[in-house]
């Protein structure tokens, strides 16, 4: 005796009834769909086949994939499938399936002309920059709020944040300081030693730390560091959801999210450029005394007379200005970032990207403004 069944029944002359019986198992070695094709090739003029499984044993996807086949060829031959009468699980199973066969994926690519890429990419310029544009009034926009009293963020969350923006991050920014006036340091003493004015070393790595080095390296570390971090916080966020809820409960996303982690960035920032600045001639110092043979009394009293205080102002400036874009970038990435894993990672990377692009373009507009007025 088989182990499955298959039969067929016409009650009416437009209709199939289709029996299925037995164990649909694919162990079992399950009956070929087409022996229904071929009955409905004979029967043109069916309309319509009813299934028949109340005498079905035991089923496994077996069943679904024949009732898949079944349901696909009766639709290209327009002949209704009723399915009412199958289990549940099968059911299921089968508008999941059908859903995911019913996705219209293109099998050829279309030729796209010059022209109509460079239009598409203008356009897709034009739509970023407005987003860009509307992101920053609504972080306008919940500033006045802030400074009005009436912006509503964790305050525990904010310290949080502040501590990730600042604490956590000395030990990498020490490293690279240190390192960049190491390199500085060694630099001038290639061209200084020609002339017998190693000393002008204080004066260059004290000048390039604290008037801009010290800055863009801060700037771009928290850019890999920290805004990275809010692109994928928020993204995450965004994948589950949780922004729209925040919206569907009356609160804003920007207050909420995004003001907490502009605030600490604007806050740090200076002040992790100052100790950049510091590690940073005390690398150039390092490398002067032990290695150059430099008196580091005379290195100290070059740097203080070489740095005045116009340039550390222009250093903050570069400071305040970098910790607003690192965290508008990973904020804007993040809130806009598309719902799933790989749009998390796309909005993480375009982040750092856009980081690091805006704070080199910032300080080349920062220095030319400065050359021009003489600062």
């Amino acid at each position: 005796m088989p182990l499955n069944k298959l039969s067929f029944d016409y009650p009416s002359v437009n209709t199939l009834r289709l029996k299925l019986s037995g164990e649909w198992q694919i162990r079992a070695g399950l009956p070929s769909a087409s022996e229904v094709f071929a009955q409905l090739g004979e029967h043109k003029e069916i309309a319509q086949v009813v299934l028949d499984v109340s005498k079905i044993e035991k089923w496994d996807s077996g069943l679904v994939s024949f009732l898949l086949n079944l349901i696909k060829e009766c639709g290209h031959r327009d002949i209704q499938v009723d399915r009412q009468d199958l289990p549940q699980g099968v059911g299921k199973l089968l508008a999941l399936a059908l859903k995911a066969n019913t996705e219209n994926i293109p099998h050829k690519i279309e030729k796209e002309y010059f022209l109509e890429k460079v239009a598409d990419r203008f356009l897709q310029l034009c739509a970023g920059a407005l987003s860009v544009v509307n992101f920053l009034g609504e972080i306008a926009f919940a500033f006045g709020r802030l400074l009005s009293g009436r912006a509503y963020f964790r305050q525990d969350e904010f310290i949080g944040i502040v501590q990730r923006c600042g604490v956590d991050a000395w030990g990498l920014v020490s490293l690279i300081s240190v390192l960049v006036g190491m390199i500085l340091a060694f630099i001038g003493a290639i061209q200084l030693k020609i002339f017998g004015a190693q000393i002008y070393i204080a004066n260059i790595v004290g000048i390039a730390m604290v008037r801009v080095m010290g800055a863009v390296m801060t700037g771009i570390i928290m850019s890999g560091r920290t805004g990275a971090s809010f692109a994928a916080e928020l993204g995450l966020m965004q994948v589950n959801e949780e922004i729209d809820a925040f919206k569907t409960l009356g609160i804003s996303p920007v207050e909420f999210l995004v003001i907490p982690r502009v605030l600490a960035l604007v806050i740090m920032m200076p002040l992790l450029t100052l100790y950049a600045d510091f590690m940073g001639i005390l690398g150039g110092f390092i490398i002067s005394v032990k290695f150059l043979g430099l008196n580091p009394v005379e290195y100290w009293r070059h740097t203080q007379s070489a740095v005045h205080l116009s340039n550390l102002w222009v250093g903050l400036i570069h400071s305040f200005v970098f910790g607003i874009i690192v965290a508008v970038a990973g904020c804007f990435r993040g809130i806009n970032c598309v719902k799933s894993a790989e749009g998390v990672g796309a909005a993480t990377t375009s982040a750092v990207v856009s980081a690091i692009t805006s704070i080199v373009v910032a300080t080349a507009i920062i220095t030319l403004i400065c050359q021009v007025l003489g600062v």
